[in-house]
Parts: structure tokens; sequence; C-alpha cells
């Protein structure tokens, strides 16, 4: 079991910043990678970007990518989402995800941070 928390959500003025945080348990063999997603009022869950724990690789959505940046640190077994250039609809709750090994699919889920971009 792998308990993930995220923090560092809030009310921020578009064109803004943010940096949000997903500090997990612990680390497994079973979890190669984490992920950000959000989900918007009235909307699906998307993905937004992810991270592979040990090779560092990186993928984003297009709608983020060249203002958001997803980084880790191995050692604190945390995860950072920068979030710079904030949109209003980027307005959602951001939730932070364990990856099972070699597959797409996400198996443990944090409680989400809400994120508020306002024009």
């Amino acid at each position: 079991q792998v308990q993930l928390v995220e923090s560092g959500g809030g009310l921020v003025q578009a064109g803004g910043s943010l940096r949000l945080s997903c500090a997990a348990s612990r680390r497994t063999f079973s979890n190669d990678a984490m992920g950000w997603f959000r989900q918007a009022p009235g909307k699906e869950r998307e993905f937004v970007a992810r991270i592979r724990w040990s090779e560092g690789d990186t993928v984003y959505a297009d709608s983020v990518k060249g203002r958001f940046t997803i980084s880790r640190d191995n050692a604190k077994n945390t995860v950072y989402l920068q979030m710079n250039s904030l949109k209003p609809e980027d307005t959602a709750v951001y939730y932070c995800a364990a990856r099972n090994r070699g597959t797409a699919q996400y198996a443990y889920w944090g409680q989400g941070t809400q994120v508020t971009v306002s024009s």
C-alpha cells in the first residue's frame, strides 16, 4: 500500500505560479512512475504529466507543455508540479497517483488539492 499526500494548492491570479507537492509514504518496485492528473467541475479527469522515479523522463499533456514542470526528489519520495503562467482553465482539483510498473494504470491516488486561477 502506498499513501500519497498532495499539498500546495490555492488561489492565484492568471499569469501566476504555484508548486504542488506529492509525498509518497514509500516507493515500491511495483510503482515505477508518478503522475499528476486534474479534474475540473463538470469535466472528466485528465492527465497532466508523469515522471519515472529512476530515469526521470517526463511526459506532458499538450495543454500544459512549456508551462508546467514535473520533477522528483527520490530521497524524499516526493514529486512536484511547478505550474507557471497559470490560466483560468487550469482551475481544477489536482491529484497525484502512482503508476503500476510497465502499464498505464495508476493504482494509488492522493486526496487531491484545489487549484483556482482567477482572471
